[in-house]
C-alpha cells in the first residue's frame, strides 16, 4: 500500500528547485522502496504568491517555468488556486508538511519564521533549510512543535545533506554529548585552503567569488556569521540552549595574513575556522575563556580561526568540504565529513527529513 505525504513548498529558488528535481527523479523509486508518494500540492514565491492544486502540481512544469524566467502563475491548469500571501494559502490548503526554503535572514528570521510558526500552529509538520528561523528561535519552535504533536526537522540547515543533525539526534541517541567542533562554512574553508597553498587572502577570496563559492558581499561567510548561525542551531538541538548571537564569541578570517598561515605551517599546524560548543569543565580545543560570555552559561560557544595540529580530524578537511567532530561519553570522538552546500546536496537533506516524518506517521 502506498501512503501519501502532501507537501507545501515555500520558496522556489535554488534549493526549492533542487527538491522539485529530486521529487521528480525519485518518485517511482520512493513508491517502490518506501511505499510513499511525496505529492507537491502547493508552491509559493514572493513573485507569484501561493499556488495550490489538490491533485498535485507537476514538478517538471514548475521547473520549466522557473528555467524560462516565467512566473509560476503561468502554470496551465484551471484547477490551480491562488492566494496572494503564504498565510492565506497555508490556512486554506490541506498539506501535511510545510517545506520552508525561503532565503536566510539572520536579523529577524523573516519571512520564514512566520511561515514556520503558522504551519506548526495549524498542526503541520515542518522541514526547513532556512537557517534564520531556527538559529534565532529553534527553542521556541521546537517547543511549539512538541505541543502540537508534530515534527520540526532541519537537517539541511547544517552541512546541507550530510547527515549530521540526524547523527546527533538519532544515531547517537543515549550518548551524552560533551563537545562539538566543526568546519561549518565551505567558503572560508576554501579560502584558508588556498592560503595554505601560498595565495594571499585577497587572491583566495577573489578565486572563491569567481567559482561561485563566495558572494559578491562575502561578509556573512568571512566574518563568521554563517558559522555562528549553525552554532546556535546546534546549541538548541544538542544542548537545549536558546543562545543569542552575542553569547557566541565570533571572529572571522578577514584579518588573517599569509604570515600567520606560514607560521602555523612551520609549527605543523593548519588554520581553520572552527565553530565549537563545549560543556564547561570539559577539556579540548578551547583556548582562553570568552570574556563576553555569561559565566553562568553551561556551554562555551565560539567561532574563530584556530591553528590545529595535523593529527586533529578537522585539520585535513580541505576545499569547500564541511566536517563536525562530536565528543561524547560513550564514543570518544566521531567525525562526520561531507559537502555543506549545493542545490542537490541541500535537497537531499530535505528529502531525508521528509522520509523521517513519513516513517513516524506509518
Amino acid at each position: 500500500m502506498v501512503k501519501e505525504l502532501r507537501l507545501a513548498l515555500i520558496g522556489f529558488g535554488t534549493v526549492g528547485q533542487g527538491l522539485a528535481e529530486l521529487l521528480l527523479e525519485k518518485r517511482d523509486w520512493l513508491r517502490a522502496a518506501y511505499g510513499l508518494d511525496l505529492r507537491l500540492v502547493a508552491v509559493a514565491t514572493a513573485r507569484s504568491g501561493f499556488l495550490a492544486r489538490a491533485e498535485g502540481l507537476d514538478e517538471a512544469e514548475l521547473l520549466r517555468l522557473a528555467a524560462s524566467g516565467q512566473p509560476l502563475t503561468a502554470y496551465a491548469s484551471a484547477e490551480v488556486k491562488r492566494w496572494p500571501t503564504v498565510g492565506e494559502g497555508l490556512a486554506a490548503t490541506g498539506a501535511d508538511v510545510l517545506v520552508e526554503v525561503t532565503g536566510t535572514n539572520l536579523r529577524d528570521g523573516e519571512p520564514g519564521l512566520s511561515h514556520i510558526r503558522q504551519a506548526l500552529e495549524q498542526g503541520l509538520h515542518v522541514v526547513t533549510a532556512n537557517k534564520g528561523p531556527v538559529a534565532l528561535a529553534a527553542h521556541e519552535l521546537l517547543a511549539l512543535a512538541a505541543r502540537k504533536g508534530v515534527h520540526l526537522r532541519m537537517e539541511a540547515t547544517v552541512m546541507a545533506g550530510t547527515p549530521v543533525l540526524s547523527t546527533l539526534r538519532e544515531g547517537l541517541a543515549g550518548a551524552r554529548i560533551l563537545s562539538l567542533s566543526g568546519i561549518l562554512n565551505g567558503t572560508t574553508n576554501y579560502i584558508l585552503t588556498e592560503m595554505g597553498q601560498g595565495r594571499s587572502y585577497a587572491e583566495a577570496l577573489a578565486e572563491a567569488q569567481r567559482l561561485g563559492y563566495a558572494e559578491a558581499d562575502p561578509t556573512a561567510d568571512v566574518e563568521g556569521y554563517d558559522a555562528l548561525a549553525k552554532t546556535l542551531i546546534l546549541a538548541a538541538l544538542v544542548f537545549g540552549l536558546p543562545l543569542r548571537p552575542e553569547q557566541v564569541l565570533r571572529r572571522g578570517i578577514a584579518g588573517i595574513a599569509q604570515e600567520e598561515v606560514r607560521a602555523a605551517q612551520a609549527e605543523g599546524r593548519r588554520i581553520k575556522l572552527v565553530a565549537s560548543l563545549r560543556l564547561r569543565g570539559v577539556g579540548g580545543l578551547s583556548q582562553a575563556s570568552a570574556g563576553g560570555q555569561a559565566a553562568e552559561l553551561p556551554v562555551e560557544a565560539r567561532v574563530e580561526p584556530m591553528a590545529l595540529p595535523l593529527d586533529h580530524p578537522l585539520a585535513r578537511v580541505d576545499g569547500v568540504m564541511n566536517a563536525l567532530t562530536i565528543e561524547s561519553d560513550t564514543l570518544s570522538s566521531v567525525t562526520v565529513i561531507g559537502p555543506g552546500a549545493g542545490r542537490r546536496q541541500t535537497a537531499q537533506g530535505l528529502l531525508a527529513d521528509l522520509l523521517a516524518i513519513a516513517r513516524s506517521r506509518s
